[in-house]
This record gives C-alpha cells, sequence and structure tokens, in this order.
C-alpha cells in the first residue's frame, strides 16, 4: 500500500490516472483506503478499480464518495459464482459479490468489458451475464442473487459510453453521435427487446470501424467476410 501511495503521489501532479487491478474484499477495501487519502480535492481523477468484484458491506459508498469507477467485467459472474460460494460463504456472496445494481443506485460508474482472453471475447455473453446474472448455460432459471441485475439499457451503457468515460474518451467513442468515430455493429436482433433465452444466439451482422466496413456477414451461405481497414 505504501509503494501505491508513493506512485499516486508521484503522478498526480501530471493528472495520470491511476488504475488498481483488485479482486478480493480485503484487496478492494485497502486500495480504496489509499485512494480516499491521495484523492482530496482531485474532481476528475476517473481512478479505476479493475473487477471490483467482492465487496465489503461500506465499499459501494466508498466508489461513490470518492469517485472510482468500478471497472468490472459481469461474464465473470457465470464463471466464478458456482464455486466462489465455497469460498466466501452465503453472507459474503450476498453481501458484496459483483454489486452491479447496488454501485449504480449509489451514482458509480461501472465500466464493462470482456477480460479477454480469460473470458470469451464475444461482448454477448457480457451482456447476457449481465441483465441475467446466470451462467451462459442459462442457469440457474432465476439468476444468482438476482437483484443485483443490471437493466439492458444500463449493461449496453456499461459496455460503451461508460467504457468511454473511464478512458477518457467520451468526446470520441461511447455513443453514436455527430462527431464522434464511427465504430458501429450491427447486430441480428434488438438485445434490448429480445427474449432473454434468444440473446446468446445474437448474430453480428456487420461492424463497422472509423466508418470503413470491416466485417460483414455474407447472407446467402451465412459466412462471415473480413476485410482490413
Amino acid at each position: 500500500m505504501a509503494d501505491l501511495t508513493a506512485l499516486i503521489d508521484r503522478t498526480r501532479g501530471d493528472n495520470w490516472q491511476v488504475n488498481v487491478h483488485a479482486i478480493g474484499d480485503r484487496a478492494n477495501s485497502e486500495v480504496l483506503q489509499v485512494f480516499s487519502e491521495t484523492l482530496e480535492n482531485s474532481p476528475d481523477h476517473r481512478f479505476r478499480i479493475e473487477h471490483a468484484q467482492h465487496l465489503t458491506a461500506t465499499d459501494p459508498a466508498l466508489f461513490a464518495e470518492l469517485g472510482v469507477i468500478a471497472s468490472m467485467q459481469p461474464i465473470h459472474l457465470s464463471s466464478d459464482r458456482p464455486w466462489a460460494i465455497d469460498r466466501l460463504g452465503p453472507a459474503r456472496i450476498e453481501e458484496g459479490a459483483y454489486m452491479w445494481r447496488k454501485l449504480l443506485d449509489l451514482g458509480v460508474t461501472v465500466a464493462s468489458g470482456t477480460d479477454a482472453p480469460v473470458e470469451p471475447v464475444n461482448p454477448l455473453a457480457n451482456f447476457y451475464a449481465a441483465v441475467t446474472r446466470k451462467q451462459l448455460s442459462g442457469l440457474p432459471p432465476e439468476g444468482y442473487e438476482s437483484g443485483q441485475k443490471m437493466a439492458r439499457q444500463e449493461a449496453l451503457y456499461a459496455m460503451t459510453m461508460a467504457g468511454a468515460i473511464a478512458g477518457f474518451e467520451e468526446a470520441h467513442k461511447g455513443s453514436v453521435t455527430v462527431g464522434k468515430y464511427a465504430d458501429l455493429t450491427i447486430l441480428s436482433q434488438d438485445i434490448l427487446t429480445a427474449p432473454e433465452n434468444t440473446l446468446l444466439a445474437t448474430e453480428v451482422r456487420s461492424v463497422v470501424v472509423g466508418g470503413e466496413v470491416v466485417f460483414q456477414q455474407a447472407a446467402q451461405n451465412g459466412q462471415a467476410e473480413a476485410s482490413g481497414p
């Protein structure tokens, strides 16, 4: 922790953004404590904790108070939650594991990525986990700790605009807006309204990067075509 404090002290004068990898509840609490001691009078620091996966009961409020971004990957719930309860026990799981809803309700910016190659690179799997809190197999039917689900619009925002904000790139990325990069993905269905059990069957029809079509699904045989920018 002393090394982290020294790093922040050394870089704040040049407005460096600090992103710290922390998964367990003690790790998150200790990082937040260091942040609380070093971020006074730093209103737009956008410090991040990568994963923020397991928290103590008081940590979500500290995220909000300090303006720390929770850079989380909902897909980890799908792969980790079946065995995490054996490590943490029911009380700690229910109090602080994968607390997306609690953080969002407190006004914390929750940014969401895939954590590839640890997890599938397909962002639709991440979206599915965020809105269902299920394994990719569809289990359990009601989802794990379902009160912490994201709404679909929130999950999409976390994967797009919040990600741009987390990297100080919201002027150029994160939304379909005049003046931003023309980075677009065309899907086979509207994931904001499609039945839950069809979300993982969503196909990518085309991808546009910087205004150039770099991927196009061929209509006649379902084979994909790709080209360089």
